[in-house]
């Protein structure tokens, strides 16, 4: 007898079988359609703090005389230097040397890197333009 009872619950398992995948491709369909609007909301708001922090960045201005040359050193000046030793493994020994290669004596440029330096780490807009003429270098 319980072979029969066993039957008769596959039977029922398998009448049951189609709308229990439909059941289930209605939740697949439910839970992308909640994914793809997660994402379109994150997707927004990324792009809202994108635009934020852009607006926030073109406000920032240097202090006045922040671009100036210090010691005769350019900003133009003082980033091709400061690139020129990357391929000596950043040592800083060599800036001397690089500036002297540049027509720059050693009074000079030690008071234009640390004038440099100082901006840089004291206004972001310097900063901000220091890295953009580092990259073009």
């Amino acid at each position: 007898m319980g072979l029969f009872k066993q039957m008769k619950d596959m039977k029922d398992a398998v009448a049951a079988a189609p709308g229990l995948v439909e059941q289930s491709q209605q939740m697949a369909a439910s839970a992308q359609m909640m994914q793809a609007q997660q994402q379109q909301q994150a997707a927004a708001q990324y792009q809202q703090a994108m635009a934020h922090q852009q607006a926030a960045a073109g406000a920032l201005a240097p202090q006045p005389g922040g671009l100036e040359p210090i010691a005769g050193v350019s900003l133009q000046q003082y980033a091709v230097i400061v690139k020129a030793i990357a391929p000596l493994n950043y040592d800083q020994a060599a800036l001397p040397g690089i500036a002297a290669s540049h027509g720059i004596d050693g009074a000079s440029w030690q008071q234009a890197h640390d004038g440099w330096n100082a901006r840089i780490q004291g206004d972001p807009a310097v900063a901000r333009a220091f890295s953009d003429v580092y990259r073009g270098v």
